[in-house]
C-alpha cells in the first residue's frame, strides 16, 4: 500500500528530540524510545505500544518489557497540564464591531489511546477549534458585553471546546482571555462614553446632593416650627393654669370673706356694726364720685340721711337673716 509505505517513511524521519513550536514559547516532548526489551517509562507519561502495527498496550510508569522486533512504542503522550497560546484573530461582535483578540488554553490529556489515534495532531486541532469557538462566541455578544462578561465567555469557551475535545482523549480545563484590541475610533467613543458617563454621574450626585440639603433644611425649620408651637401652648396652658389658680384663689378668698362677715353678724350687735360700715363706704362713695366727675346722680331723699342709714341696715338685716338661714340649712 503506497499510503502505508509513506506513512512509515515520515514516521522513520521523524527526529528524536521532538520541538512543538508555538508563537510565543517552544516546548519539548520526550523523543521515541527504542525497544530495549527492558524499558523505563517517567513519571506523568504515557507510551503506546503498537504490536505488528496494531495498538497493543499503554506502558505505566516504571519498569516495563516490550518484545524486540515485534512491539514498537508509537507515541510519547505527556500527562502534564499544557498551556497553549491561541494566536490573536479577529472577530465581529454582535453589534458589527472588529475585535482582535487573543487567549491562553490549559488543557491535559485523560485519555492517550484516543489523543494518539483520535486525532492527527492533538494541539493544533484544540488551537483551531479554540479560534472558531472564540469567534462564534463573539458573534452572540455586543461590545459592552465582552468587556463586562468575560468571565462568563471564558466558561462558555471551555464547555464548548470539552463537548468537541471528548472524542480526542483530551480534557480543556480553562481558557483565559489575554488582550482585545478595538477599533481606534471605537475607542475614542468609548472613551467619550465613559466621560459621558461620569459627568451625569456627577451632576445626579449633585442634584441629589441638592435635594438633601433642601430636605434637611425643610424638616429643621418644619421641627422649629413645631418646637416654638408647642413652646406657644404650653406657654399658654401655663398661663390659663395661672388664671384658673388665681381665680380660684380670689373666690376662696371672697368666700372665705363672706364666711367670716356670716359669722360677724351672727354675734351680737353684729347687725350696728355692718350697717355702720355700710354707711361709711355709701359716704365715702358719694365723695369720690364728686372728685371725678362734674355730673352727680343724687337720691331723692339725700336730705334725709337717717332714712339712708335706716334703709342701708335693713338690707344689712335682710343680708343677716339669709346668711343665717343658709348656715342652719346646711347644720341640718
Amino acid at each position: 500500500n503506497f499510503k502505508s509505505i509513506k506513512r512509515k517513511g515520515r514516521q522513520a524521519q521523524r527526529p528524536a528530540p521532538r520541538l512543538l513550536v508555538t508563537p510565543v514559547q517552544q516546548r519539548w516532548a520526550s523523543s521515541l524510545p527504542m525497544n530495549t526489551v527492558i524499558l523505563f517509562v517517567p513519571q506523568q507519561e504515557a507510551w503506546v505500544v503498537e504490536r505488528m502495527g496494531r495498538f497493543h498496550r499503554i506502558l505505566e510508569p516504571g519498569l516495563n518489557f516490550l518484545i524486540p522486533l515485534l512491539d514498537r512504542i508509537r507515541y510519547v503522550q505527556s500527562l502534564k497540564e499544557i498551556v497553549i497560546d491561541v494566536p490573536e484573530q479577529s472577530a465581529v461582535s454582535l453589534d458589527n464591531v472588529t475585535l482582535q483578540i487573543d487567549g491562553v488554553l490549559y488543557l491535559r490529556i485523560l485519555d492517550p489511546f484516543k489523543a494518539s489515534y483520535g486525532v492527527e495532531d492533538p494541539e493544533y486541532a484544540v488551537t483551531q477549534l479554540a479560534q472558531t469557538t472564540m469567534r462564534s462566541e463573539l458573534g452572540k455578544l455586543t461590545l459592552d458585553k465582552v468587556f463586562r462578561e468575560r468571565e462568563s465567555l471564558n466558561s462558555n469557551m471551555v464547555h464548548s471546546i470539552n463537548q468537541a475535545s471528548d472524542e480526542w482523549g483530551i480534557r480543556c480545563l480553562r481558557y483565559e482571555i489575554k488582550d482585545i484590541h478595538v477599533p481606534p475610533r471605537v475607542k475614542e467613543s468609548m472613551q467619550m462614553q465613559v466621560e459621558a458617563e461620569r459627568k451625569k454621574r456627577a451632576t445626579v450626585l449633585e442634584s441629589e446632593g441638592s435635594r438633601e440639603a433642601a430636605i434637611n433644611v425643610a424638616e429643621g425649620r418644619k421641627r422649629a416650627q413645631i418646637l416654638a408651637s408647642e413652646g406657644e401652648k404650653a406657654e399658654q396652658i401655663n398661663k390659663a393654669a395661672g388664671e384658673a389658680q388665681a381665680v380660684i384663689a380670689k373666690a376662696e378668698a371672697k368666700a372665705k370673706a363672706i364666711r367670716m362677715l356670716s359669722e360677724a353678724l351672727t354675734e351680737q350687735n353684729g347687725n350696728a356694726a355692718a350697717s355702720l360700715s355700710v354707711a361709711e363706704q355709701y359716704v365715702s362713695a358719694f365723695s369720690n364720685l364728686a372728685k371725678q366727675s362734674n355730673t352727680i346722680l343724687l337720691p331723692s331723699n339725700m336730705g334725709d340721711i337717717s332714712g339712708m342709714v335706716s334703709q342701708v341696715c335693713f338690707h344689712a338685716y335682710s343680708i343677716s337673716v339669709f346668711v343665717q338661714v343658709q348656715t342652719n340649712l346646711k347644720s341640718h
